[in-house]
């Protein structure tokens, strides 16, 4: 077959073509070849990229231990602008009033009476064959790192992070172990990590926290390029409340009259300053999903973790100084703190933030608690949930129920157990057993937040109906197993803060 050129054409039949157009031809070929590579860029990212998740829960934190709730003492300008930037929850509660039976809550997505930690020992570890978000996430290519305290088991039992899910977890195992700032070693997929300098008092070379930290950003610049979840379950402010004396929070509390008070004890100078220490990490991680360019494809929550215990007190603040659970605008005080199953030992701070998926300024008087957190968290993932969980996932509230595609579903009933205490809640109404073999009492929470007036014997009818979900709800525990009948790596972890 012959071919044909244009050449062949005479002279005068050729096309023309004008050189002077030629610059403004190739920027528009440009451009439109930039656009269309953006927009298929842009889709294939959505498709193929799925979120990445950040969750990070302060050990402690209090509901009203931030500046944003008016604080008159305590300083945290990352978090405020956080949840300026995203979604506040005014009704967020822990799946526990302390720390190992809450993690396992968040973990599994099992409410009190279906998990497997319920004492909050330290050691009690989850079931082998039990599911967690770690776990889950991982078969979807997530890449999963944990940075803090688990609490979910010791080294050598059913329960560590690394047979649950996690590529990685690097700080505590066991909850004791995390009471020092300057443990002598930290543990990272079981084994042992020294840290120079340090001996297990309350001073040495080497700050835990610092490296926690450090490690954690370190997961996320290096898992940049796929879907990750980091999970922080960052120890400040709890236990030993040490903090080094050059940390930047100080500079914060410079000009404060009441950092100079010699009146008022060190712990609680440094407690204040750890606070503020956290709010820096809560920037450092924002600031880094930014640098990175990941924020608008990664949801950061930030909350913490059981409620606020009454420290530092004294004649003057008998709710204790800083009043975790003391509201500072009128004086409405949440019962009790820590340990019990009156809000002041379930309310927590919760918020989360997502550009352009979650609405800026957003305030939700949502009702929910840990065990939301699976069923919420896997499904911004894409992943179905296990059937056997007690969470209900809160999506149509982050995202919005058209985004959802449905509406939020509520909890028939929130169910809590500790120790010798029993706790349901339906609705707005809690009826609380507060020790075995006591009367059963019931409050409005909407009018009485402070859990003060018993309307016990007003409605006896729905206190009836909570007795029957309690009784049906409980099961026995059946935790986890250590391979070592002796526990011997488990105790030595819990011997370094000492």
């Amino acid at each position: 077959m012959a071919r044909f050129s244009i050449r062949d054409l005479p002279h005068n039949d050729r096309p023309t073509f004008n050189m002077r157009l030629a610059p403004h031809i190739t920027a528009l070929l440009l451009t439109f070849t930039a656009c269309l590579a953006g927009l298929f860029n842009h889709h294939a990212a959505d498709a193929e990229q799925p979120p990445n998740i950040v969750y990070i829960m302060s050990d402690e934190l209090a509901y009203y231990e931030l500046s944003l709730m008016g604080n008159p003492y305590i300083k945290t300008p990352n978090i405020d602008r956080f949840a300026a930037e995203g979604l506040r929850f005014t009704n967020a509660l822990a799946g526990a009033p302390v720390c190992a039976p809450l993690r396992c809550n968040l973990m599994t997505g099992k409410h009190a009476s279906h998990a497997s930690v319920r004492a909050n020992g330290g050691g009690t570890p989850l079931r082998a064959e039990e599911k967690t978000i770690a776990s889950l996430l991982k078969p979807a290519g997530y890449a999963t790192g944990g940075f803090g305290k688990w609490g979910c088991g010791g080294r050598d039992s059913t329960g560590v992070p690394e047979k649950h899910g996690f590529d990685t977890f690097f700080g505590y195992y066991d909850q004791v172990h995390a009471h020092g700032f300057y443990p002598a070693y930290l543990i990272e997929n079981s084994e042992e990590v020294p840290l120079a300098g340090n001996h297990g008092k309350r001073d040495g070379e080497t700050y835990s926290h610092y490296q926690i930290m450090d490690r954690a950003l370190e997961f996320i610049r290096n898992h940049q390029e796929q879907p990750f979840f980091c999970y922080l379950p960052i120890t400040p402010p709890h236990g030993r409340y040490d903090i080094p004396a050059d940390d930047p929070a100080w500079e914060l509390y410079r000009d404060e009259p009441w950092i100079k008070d010699p009146k008022l004890g060190q712990d609680a100078k440094n407690y204040a300053a750890m606070v503020s220490m956290v709010d820096r990490n809560v920037g450092e991680v924002v600031a880094l999903l930014k640098e990175l360019n990941l924020e608008d494809n990664t949801i950061v929550f930030f909350a913490g973790d059981n409620g606020g215990q009454d420290r530092f007190k004294s004649k003057q603040h008998p709710r204790g100084f800083f009043g975790p659970n003391v509201n500072p605008k009128n004086g409405v005080e949440f019962r009790a703190g820590k340990g019990s199953l009156y809000d002041g030992g379930l309310k927590i701070p919760s918020m989360v933030r997502w550009p352009g998926k979650i609405e800026p300024g957003t305030v939700s008087d949502l009702t929910f608690y840990h065990p939301d957190l699976l069923p919420t968290i896997v499904e911004i993932a894409g992943v179905e949930s296990p059937q056997d969980i007690d969470g209900i996932s809160i999506v149509p509230t982050l995202l919005g129920e058209r985004a959802a595609g449905r509406q939020q579903r509520l909890h028939d009933y929130l169910y809590w157990e500790f120790r010798n205490q029993v706790a349901v809640r339906i609705g707005n109404m809690k009826g609380i057993q507060p020790k075995t073999n006591s009367k059963w009492e019931l409050y409005d929470l909407s009018a009485d937040p402070s859990e003060r007036d018993n309307l016990a014997e007003q409605q006896p009818q729905l206190l009836v109906k909570m007795q029957a979900i309690a009784q049906e709800a409980h099961q026995p525990v059946q935790p986890g197993t250590y391979s070592d009948p002796d526990q011997k790596r488990h105790q030595r972890d819990r011997q370094t803060k000492k």
